[in-house]
């Protein structure tokens, strides 16, 4: 059990936040009032107030809601619990959607103490279910699922569909084929073909929001400027091969040009990074051919199925 020791808003973005013994939890939104609500992942903020009272022991002077922290709750070290991590506060339901932030400039408090522990400690939720919360309520942490939807993101990598010069329709098809498997699609983004950039969205998305299977389209091929295959490599702490190379050999009993696809698949901590063909016909074939089999290994990397033997 936690407790709430502090409530900050603020009704314009980069203003300081103000106390509040109380506000309405709105579903889908935020806190009412507050500047940062609004139909995204990162609808309230939390931050641990022993976090906050470890930084302040270290000569920092801050008042409650000086990292921008929605909510300061005592009992929990936010930074351990999974994405996914459940609080009922009163009627009120909250969803851990996002681990720390990345910090594009540094604030006051930084350039003061030369740390700021908001990027790395601070966490994000959406509002499932609103009501009025107070300061001293309690903070229960509910049970996480062990059968829960698996999450999923997909990115489109092409240069002229990031100008607006080609419709993505491989994106698209990978989004519907994911849902219509029980997938829980999180995000979906359109990316030039940089590799810089496509790796810092893999990272993003598997430490920050901690998703369960990110899929590429496009940038696998021979071009110079297809890079996909080589952001992916760099970013994975070990690789899956096996994936790419089963979906390559299916894709051979298509067509012969699979073999120029370059495609890799690997993990990066608890999340699985596949790379699918660029076209909406050839991602289809992929999925078709690779989401019957991806439950037990999503399961596996996520720790809730077991490993299995053949005999």
């Amino acid at each position: 059990m936690g407790k709430i020791i502090g409530i900050c808003t603020s009704e314009k973005r980069g203003t300081v936040k103000v106390e509040q013994q109380e506000v309405n939890l709105i579903e889908g939104f935020g806190l009412e009032g507050d500047a940062h609500g609004g139909n995204w992942h990162r609808q309230v903020s939390l931050l641990s107030y022993e976090k906050i009272e470890a930084f302040r022991n270290k000569g920092a002077d801050v008042a409650l809601g000086a990292f921008g922290e929605n909510l300061i709750v005592e009992g929990y070290d936010f930074r351990k619990l999974p994405v996914g991590t459940r609080f009922k506060i009163g009627e009120a339901l909250l969803e851990m959607t996002q681990i720390g932030k990345d910090c594009h400039s540094h604030c006051e408090i930084y350039k003061r103490m030369g740390d700021c522990i908001m990027p790395r400690e601070g966490v994000f939720a959406e509002v499932i279910k609103g009501g009025k919360i107070k300061v001293g309520d309690v903070v229960e942490q509910l049970h996480l699922d062990e059968n829960r939807p698996f999450s999923a993101a997909v990115i489109t990598l092409s240069d002229k569909g990031f100008k607006g010069e080609r419709e993505d329709l491989s994106g698209p098809e990978a989004v519907k084929l994911l849902q219509n498997a029980g997938f829980l699609v999180k995000e979906t983004l359109l990316l030039p073909d940089e590799k810089e950039v496509l790796k810092k969205e893999l990272r993003r998305l598997s430490d920050q929001r901690q998703i369960n299977v990110i899929f590429t389209t496009g940038g696998t091929g021979f071009s110079e400027r297809d890079v996909t295959p080589e952001a992916t490599i760099e970013v994975c702490d070990r690789m899956a091969n096996g994936i790419a190379e089963a979906i390559r050999n299916y894709s051979m009993t298509i067509t012969p040009r699979a073999m120029f696809s370059r495609g890799v698949s690997g993990i990066r901590r608890k999340t699985l990074i596949v790379n699918l063909p660029g076209s909406p016909k050839a991602v289809k074939e992929a999925l078709d051919f690779l989401l019957p089999q991806l439950e037990h290994g999503l399961g596996v990397l996520r720790g809730t199925s077991r490993e299995c033997a053949r005999t």
